[in-house]
């Protein structure tokens, strides 16, 4: 069994990790968090002792760390003695942060995939730019790594796995539906770090159909969903992480069509669109007439509101899931809905973070937590779909978010 965990990153995720584990810790033993700023660790731990979230007394300690150093990453994992690390800091620390863990043999857990600061939108399927080319030096050090343990990649890709298991003999179509039906009451903003939100949108928009990589431009394809709680909203196809992944994990489970959507609103549309035709969304340096190199993608994360700082204010929910279709174990056609629905003001009020934080951080502490009991220790590299899905979506369950599954109009919520 392992014990012990480091928590690299600081951000509205990393809060709700940070409550979740804390809820935990006679399972996880003592709690770490590391990130840049010291101050912000300092401040979630705060959050956890001001709520009471620590289930028995124990350690919770922060640390400073810039977590893009390999050497300095490893020797905290190893004065920790952390044989779990969440990492839920920015997408760019991932290959630096793995790199720590196999060093120090301890596992790893993140919830998007790796980024190139550099480079937007790469070759798919992603996952094999980075994270799929380093599974066998995984499996050589004997270390547990589960990439995209939230909620979008991570949850969604588990309802796959289940609908592969336990509800469909052939699988036609998987699209994944993220639909946030809250106001936060700013002007604008966006609902995670404003670097990566762009960052998804600026390039080819990437979905799996007819056994290909088809390719798109952002808000070109647009659809409208009616689902539970939220009511009708459009959607906009979108690339997104898990569709690498499943494209080639649910291939031999009738090859099926994946696409992801996501809601977005005139605004944040017209304010994108703005930006990106001014280039003010480019990751690439440009010089001012003073001489100075800023990146213009940074200068507006910069003036954007801190996503963590939307959480007081929040109201509203979320409705994530999977549309599913295909033929079921009967040979019938078969059409359903697994999904969750989350609230802000109930994600805030338990942990003080917005409920798109707290959909991302609760699959994470999960994950842990079936890494710390042996079930997930796999000794390698494995996507979520890859792992058995009822002990995690159980696990979810119990932690906060419950699984629902619309077929026709018959709405249930599934116990596992």
């Amino acid at each position: 069994m392992k014990k012990n965990v480091l928590i690299i990153g600081a951000g509205g995720v990393a809060q709700v990790v940070a409550h979740k584990c804390a809820q935990n810790n006679d399972i996880l033993g003592s709690l770490h968090i590391a990130s840049r700023t010291m101050a912000k660790c300092e401040a979630i731990i705060a959050s956890v002792r001001a709520r009471n979230s620590m289930k028995t007394a124990g350690e919770f300690t922060a640390y400073a760390l810039d977590a893009m150093n390999v050497a300095a990453t490893t020797a905290l994992i190893e004065k920790t003695g952390a044989q779990i690390v969440i990492n839920v800091g920015s997408s760019f620390l991932n290959m630096s942060v793995l790199s720590a863990c196999i060093n120090a043999k301890a596992a790893y857990i993140d919830t998007a995939i790796h980024e190139d600061p550099l480079k937007i939108c790469e070759t798919p399927p992603w996952y094999g730019n980075y994270e799929w080319r380093r599974r066998q030096e995984c499996a050589r050090a004997g270390i547990t790594a589960v990439l995209g343990a939230g909620f979008d990649p991570g949850i969604v890709n588990a309802y796959a796995a289940l609908a592969r298991d336990d509800y469909f003999a052939k699988m036609n179509s998987i699209d994944i539906i993220d639909i946030n039906a809250g106001n936060h009451k700013r002007w604008f903003a966006t609902n995670f770090d404003p670097e990566i939100n762009f960052r998804e949108f600026t390039g080819q928009v990437y979905s799996w159909q007819k056994g290909a990589w088809a390719s798109n431009q952002m808000f070109e394809v647009k659809k409208e969903w009616d689902l539970p709680v939220v009511g009708k909203y459009a959607t906009y196809m979108t690339g997104h992480d898990e569709i690498h992944s499943l494209s080639r994990t649910m291939a031999a489970h009738g090859n099926p069509d994946i696409r992801f959507w996501m809601s977005f609103g005139a605004r944040y549309i017209t304010v994108f669109t703005v930006l990106k035709k001014l280039g003010l969304l480019s990751e690439q340096p440009v010089k001012t007439a003073e001489g100075q190199e800023i990146v213009p993608l940074k200068v507006v994360k910069a003036v954007l509101p801190d996503p963590a700082a939307l959480a007081p204010e929040y109201t509203g929910k979320t409705c994530i899931g999977d549309w599913i279709k295909g033929i079921g174990k009967n040979g019938r056609p078969r059409e359903i809905f697994l999904y969750n629905i989350a609230d802000h003001e109930a994600a805030y009020t338990e942990t003080g973070a917005q409920g798109i934080s707290y959909t991302a951080g609760v699959p994470a502490a999960a994950a842990a937590i079936l890494i710390a009991q042996g079930d997930w220790d796999i000794k390698t590299m494995a996507n979520i779909e890859e792992l058995p899905p009822r002990p995690f979506l159980a696990l979810n369950d119990k932690m906060g978010l419950p699984t629902w599954l619309k077929e026709g109009e018959k709405i249930e919520k599934l116990k596992f």
